[in-house]
C-alpha cells in the first residue's frame, strides 16, 4: 500500500499533544538554542515575549516525535488488519516553515498531518514522492506552527 491509497487529498490525522513544561523548554535550549527567552524565566518578562517560550526548533522537534509515535502505532495498527503499510523513507525537505505564535511554559500543543499530494518519482523507480501539511495549535485552536514537508513513499 502507498499513502494515496491509504489517505484521501486533504485528510487530516491527528497525532498527539504534547505540554511544553519550563524544564523541558530550558532543556532544550540548554543544547540547541540558548537564547535568555528559552533559558530563564525572569530575564524572559523583559524579552520581547514577555515570558519563557520554547525554542521553535523545539516545536519542530516535538511535531516529528509526535509523528512517528503515530506513524508507528498506525503501521501496527493497518499491520493487524492484514494490510500491509505504507513505507516511508526519508524527508528530502520542507518548505514555508511559520512560527506562527510563541509557545509559553505550561501551554499544550495538539500536533496533526493533513495529506496534501502525491506523486512518482521519474527518476527513482518504484518510489514516489508524499507532501504533507505539519501544523501544531494550542487546545483552544490557536495556531503556533505550520510546515509543509515531503516524504519519500516505496512502492
Amino acid at each position: 500500500m502507498i499513502m494515496a491509497e491509504r489517505y484521501a487529498i486533504g485528510e487530516k490525522s491527528e497525532l498527539g499533544s504534547y505540554v511544553f513544561t519550563s524544564e523541558n523548554i530550558i532543556h532544550f535550549a540548554e543544547r540547541f538554542d540558548p537564547q535568555t527567552f528559552h533559558l530563564d524565566a525572569e530575564a524572559a518578562k523583559a524579552s520581547l515575549f514577555g515570558g519563557l517560550c520554547a525554542s521553535g526548533w523545539h516545536t519542530c522537534a516535538v511535531w516529528m516525535r509526535m509523528f512517528l509515535i503515530y506513524w508507528e502505532k498506525e503501521s501496527a495498527r493497518l499491520a493487524s488488519e492484514g494490510i500491509l503499510p505504507p513505507r516511508l523513507g526519508p524527508s528530502p525537505g520542507f518548505i514555508k516553515l511559520q512560527w506562527l505564535r510563541p509557545v509559553f511554559a505550561g501551554e499544550e500543543v495538539a500536533y496533526s498531518v493533513t495529506f496534501l499530494a502525491s506523486r512518482s518519482l521519474s527518476s527513482k523507480q518504484g518510489r514516489r514522492l508524499n507532501t504533507i501539511l505539519c501544523e501544531g495549535r494550542l487546545l483552544d485552536g490557536t495556531p503556533v506552527i505550520r510546515f509543509e514537508s515531503t516524504v519519500i513513499d516505496f512502492e
